[in-house]
């Protein structure tokens, strides 16, 4: 369906969620909102400044906090545009930081609170941006903005899940209750796992698996590409390769030194920043595993282009089973022979990814994959498959998700 016979009630989408504008790191969030200011109007909220964080003032905290000072003072522009059709806006306000509350009607209080508040200056940049009707897009905010539905008003209200966030420290408290409330009241609900789809359908009908995209003009496998220097040294091995943060609630360490263990003369490259239990590791003392540190994101294709086999060795917990694995679809739009855990999330891709239930099943298809490094036919299936994984397609699947709950309601 072209995105021109979706028809929605109103071209214009207010974002809130748990990510701002201004912080460095990519998201989901940026990149759809990115995607629907090709032909909506977008006005995307910055999370306020909490007095907690004020008062902390931890320097990894520093830009945030200054740029949220600036706008209180009114040194900088609340509105600031960030291209055509999208706005960020700060609220210029300062919210009470209430996680360490128990799960009580105190927290509830203050929360509603702190909703209103933030809801009252949402108001006034809708109505400088002129909007007089608008979608709420909510990217899993089920604290600060668990009222916005009935604030703000909106035409249709969108709850976005897009990781099992109740299972981390900070959201278990009041993240599930809160969480399971949001997503019954939201009128649609959107999920980029299926996993998490299903989780949403507990609570709410109306809810949809949309994907997920992938930077497909980034991860190019056309583009012609030098061997990183750091790569030069292991340039005898063949490469299972791995990039994005190593962290040990994420990524099962056991089974990286299993792998590296029972496969001696392949390289096992790691590429991203470690966690304190990677750092103590017995990796480090393997002579086939190499530590490359963190990269840029625009140098992840120059070295996942050198791998012959990547790799997603995810442990299975809470926080990872209904994880999308979005460097599956960088691997494979890179036509790599990938091998990963088995989750329900990755059933998706189960056509073409190797998937692993045993550490033992994992060295055998790592060995399997490598055989199939040179298949163009392979490759060529692996990179259509990636491509079909645009963010074009998954928010074009939540329009018609919108579309339909408009016409039906």
């Amino acid at each position: 369906m072209n995105r021109r016979d979706i028809l929605l009630p109103s071209h214009n989408f207010v974002i809130v969620g748990q990510q701002p504008w201004d912080t460095p790191i990519g998201s989901n969030c940026k990149d759809m909102a990115r995607e629907l200011s090709k032909n909506y109007k977008v006005l995307y909220i910055n999370t306020p400044l909490d007095r907690s964080t004020q008062w902390r003032n931890e320097p990894k905290n520093k830009v945030h906090i200054e740029n949220r000072l600036a706008v209180i003072q009114g040194k900088s522009e609340a509105i600031q545009e960030i291209q055509n059709n999208l706005y960020a806006y700060t609220p210029p306000i300062i919210i009470e930081s209430i996680n360490f509350l128990p799960d009580f009607w105190l927290y509830d209080l203050i929360n509603k609170r702190n909703n209103k508040k933030i809801a009252r200056h949402i108001l006034k940049a809708i109505q400088i941006m002129g909007f007089n009707d608008f979608i709420l897009f909510n990217d899993s905010d089920m604290f600060k903005s668990f009222y916005m539905k009935e604030l703000l008003k909106p035409l249709v209200s969108v709850y976005y899940s897009r990781d099992n966030l109740i299972t981390t420290k900070y959201f278990y408290k009041h993240g599930r209750r809160l969480e399971a409330a949001l997503i019954e009241k939201s009128d649609v609900c959107v999920a980029n796992s299926i996993f998490l789809k299903n989780y949403c359908l507990k609570f709410n009908k109306n809810s949809h698996y949309i994907g997920q995209g992938c930077d497909l003009e980034l991860f190019d496998p056309t583009f012609d590409r030098n061997r990183p220097e750091d790569l030069i040294p292991i340039e005898n091995k063949p490469i299972i390769g791995y990039v994005g943060a190593l962290i040990s609630a994420r990524l099962d360490i056991v089974l990286l030194e299993f792998v590296a263990q029972k496969l001696p003369d392949y390289a096992l490259v790691l590429i991203g920043p470690e966690d304190q239990d990677f750092r103590k590791s017995k990796l480090h003392a393997m002579e086939n595993v190499y530590f490359l540190g963190s990269k840029s994101p625009d140098q992840l294709p120059e070295y996942i282009n050198f791998f012959d086999v990547a790799i997603n060795p995810q442990i299975v917990n809470d926080l990872t089973i209904g994880n999308y694995p979005r460097k599956i679809d960088e691997y494979l739009a890179m036509g790599k022979p990938t091998v990963a855990t088995y989750t329900e999330a990755m059933e998706a891709f189960k056509s073409h990814v190797h998937l692993a239930h045993s550490h033992t099943e994992w060295v055998q298809l790592i060995q399997t994959a490598y055989k199939e490094k040179d298949s163009v036919e392979l490759s060529q299936e692996r990179i259509s498959f990636a491509q079909s994984h645009s963010w074009e397609n998954s928010v074009n699947e939540m329009l018609k998700a919108i579309a339909d709950f408009s016409r039906n309601a």
